[in-house]
């Protein structure tokens, strides 16, 4: 599986062992597996005792991932949609977790037990069912058996989450899927970079950590491009496709000065749309003897050439290494990895535009990484029920109270 770590569920809980209801006319059905959302949430802690207390964290925290599948976005809106949930699903959410039927958590519930969770633990919840839902649907996880798989990283600022110091949220995201733009990639991993750009390289080593690679290509920018990852990744069982900029000056001179003129072309695209025409070529040469970096196997430059409708012409062109030998991925395999690493920037689009999250002002303590984390859980929720047109899905969602709750597999 993705994910190395797996939790024990308390024995508090109900498994779920019935199928959801069959799904309105139009929907999608859900399968859940063995261990469902609620029944792993109930590792997931706020730092006190749920002994005496009307709202379970687990209960809480289902109503806001369902909120957030609807599109909800703000503790305001959140408790108000929580305020229409049929009872009998509200109902049905504490009897599974032992509790008492408490009524509905107040706007200041749901923030309390948002603001106080563990994010880490979340995280780490969120990734064990996306992997297990994975997993049921028939899409095994890879191994070094499997056809490969593309794990992409980037880091997100949230940018209307700032602390008291004046630091903004930092998350690095990796982003799971089918090499080159996968629509129905999935998130499988997040964790905070301490507010600093410059600290994810240390974060994606102990992110990776987490991680199964084998049968896994890993993408991320330049930024990433540090000997440190490689060595990480190739001991892991995986590989890297990574680009190179100045900011490795040995590494890239070293490229810079290959005789790519006189290389022939490996594969080259043309696709058009939006008004523009884009071409994109690859050269791919053997590493040299003496790169500056560990693992290489083969060395690669893309240049895209962009043309407008006006007739005007860009170019961009990047250098970037690989640790794929030539017979397990040539020319065109590589491009794909490099084009693929796109996906996780339309997942940060789709935050920011859908979940508007970039205008969020919720800022204390583990809000704004708690939202950001059941924000991924929706969008794959939605993945994983077949849609890919995250926005509309949203909408979608949002028409019928119960249809979250089937997506995240919490009715039954």
């Amino acid at each position: 599986m993705w994910f190395k770590r797996s939790f024990v569920v308390p024995q508090s809980a109900t498994l779920i062992t019935d199928p959801s209801p069959a799904p309105l006319s139009g929907d999608v059905s859900f399968t859940p597996s063995c261990h469902g959302l609620l029944d792993l949430l109930l590792a997931v802690c706020d730092g006190r005792s749920d002994q005496g207390r009307d709202h379970p964290v687990a209960v809480v925290l289902a109503l806001v991932a369902a909120a957030t599948v609807a599109g909800l976005k703000g503790y305001t809106a959140i408790s108000g949609w929580v305020a229409d949930v049929p009872a009998e699903i509200l109902d049905g959410l504490y009897l599974r977790v032992e509790a008492r039927p408490a009524g509905r958590p107040s706007r200041s519930t749901l923030w309390r037990v948002c603001t106080d969770t563990d994010g880490d633990v979340l995280d780490a919840v969120i990734a064990e069912w996306t992997t297990a839902q994975r997993t049921s649907t028939g899409e095994q996880a890879p191994t070094s058996t499997d056809t490969v798989t593309q794990v992409r990283l980037d880091g997100k600022t949230v940018r209307g989450a700032v602390n008291a110091d004046g630091e903004q949220l930092h998350l690095l995201s990796a982003l799971a899927g089918s090499p080159g733009p996968d629509p129905a990639a999935l998130v499988i991993a997040q964790a905070p970079t301490d507010g600093a750009k410059t600290r994810e390289p240390e974060t994606a080593r102990a992110l990776l950590e987490t991680l199964d690679l084998r049968g896994v290509t890993i993408t991320a920018d330049a930024l990433h491009t540090v000997k440190a990852t490689a060595e990480l990744i190739h001991r892991q069982g995986g590989h890297f496709v990574l680009p190179v900029k100045e900011n490795r000056p040995a590494l890239f001179e070293a490229l810079d000065a290959l005789p790519w003129a006189t290389t022939v072309i490996g594969y080259e695209s043309t696709e058009a749309g939006h008004g523009r025409s884009t071409r994109r070529t690859i050269r791919v040469l053997p590493a040299p003897a003496g790169l500056p970096f560990p693992h290489v196997n083969q060395v690669w430059l893309i240049e895209r050439y962009v043309t407008g409708s006006d007739g005007k012409q860009s170019a961009a062109a990047q250098l970037g290494v690989t640790s794929h030998p030539a017979d397990a991925a040539g020319p065109a395999e590589i491009a794909a990895f490099n084009r693929g690493q796109w996906s996780i920037e339309s997942l940060h689009f789709i935050r920011d535009t859908c979940y508007r999250e970039d205008h969020s002002r919720v800022r204390t303590r583990s809000g704004p990484r708690v939202l950001a984390s059941l924000r991924n859980l929706a969008i794959n929720a939605l993945r994983l029920a077949g849609r890919t047109d995250i926005t509309e899905a949203t909408r979608w969602a949002n028409r019928n109270m119960t249809r979250p709750f089937t997506i995240l597999g919490l009715t039954g």
